[in-house]
């Protein structure tokens, strides 16, 4: 009789073990799915700053824009490669 309840419990286990796999898969999805999660939360912090400097970059246009007006340059006596300087932001007025 005592055999019996031996023989259940280790059915039993091996079922759960069974179950499981045993191989180690839960632990090595887990695994990918972190580093997954790791890469995509990097993306997102990239896109954060690259819409940061877009809002810069924007902000700095109205300011040159502003600047220009404010001026009142006379565009028609600048020379095409000024022009082209402060429209391609490497040049600033002054």
């Amino acid at each position: 009789m005592k055999k019996f309840p031996i023989a259940v419990m280790i059915a039993a286990l091996s079922v759960s073990l069974a179950a499981c796999g045993g191989k180690g898969d839960d632990k090595l999805g887990s695994q990918v799915e972190k580093a997954a999660d790791n890469r995509a939360d990097a993306l997102d912090a990239a896109a954060d700053n690259l819409e940061d400097q877009a809002k810069a970059v924007r902000k700095d246009g109205d300011r040159q824009s502003d600047a220009i007006d404010d001026a009142d340059v006379n565009a028609q006596a600048m020379p095409q490669s000024q022009k082209d300087a402060l429209i391609n932001g490497s040049e600033k007025l002054k």
